[in-house]
């Protein structure tokens, strides 16, 4: 298959757990945001974001939910952040069967941050907006990706046909299609 080259728009939320101070505001107004109907009920469990917390290190980590993953992962790495020991899972972004994290508490659907997608379009996510210490960054930025170039439709259906008639055979019926078409 052919390739192209395309500009990508990436939307990002970085953390800087250096400013969190676990108010938690980013999980409440992102549960409220996405209340049906809207900002008709506050539940951080359906949040799209969560403030994991270590009460011993006073150490706050914001992670916003990523991509639903359908098995849990292979390896269990150990991260250790100021002498405490935290393992893999504590910072994933993934809605997986392993643990009940960026799930729904009613559905158990898995949970994605959306950037708060909305009509009208927010200028950024609700989280970063109403972040007071300004642990969550929104960022934008182009990427250049390669992107597979798929077929149309009926280059599919005549690349059918010319493998089971031929080439030539194809060629006569539309030369005379296009013949029919004059007339």
């Amino acid at each position: 298959m052919k390739t192209k080259k395309k500009k990508k728009t990436i939307k990002t939320i970085r953390i800087d757990v250096d400013k969190c101070n676990g108010c938690r505001a980013c999980e409440v107004i992102c549960s409220a945001f996405h209340a049906s109907p809207k900002y008709s009920s506050n539940n951080p469990a359906r949040s799209r974001i969560r403030v994991i917390r270590d009460p011993i290190a006073d150490i706050y980590v914001p992670v916003y939910a990523g991509e639903y993953a359908v098995a849990e992962c292979a390896g269990r790495d150990k991260y250790i952040i100021d002498g405490k020991e935290y393992n893999e899972c504590a910072f994933c972004r993934a809605s997986c069967p392993s643990r009940n994290m960026f799930k729904e508490p009613d559905s158990g659907l898995p949970l994605k941050c959306d950037m708060c997608e909305s009509d009208p379009t927010l200028e950024k996510p609700l989280c970063v907006q109403w972040c007071l210490n300004e642990a969550l960054i929104y960022e934008v930025r182009e990427e250049d990706v390669e992107e597979e170039v798929k077929p149309e439709e009926l280059e599919i259906g005549l690349e059918s046909l010319a493998n089971k008639f031929g080439i030539q055979k194809l060629s006569e019926i539309i030369s005379r299609m296009s013949e029919s078409k004059k007339g």
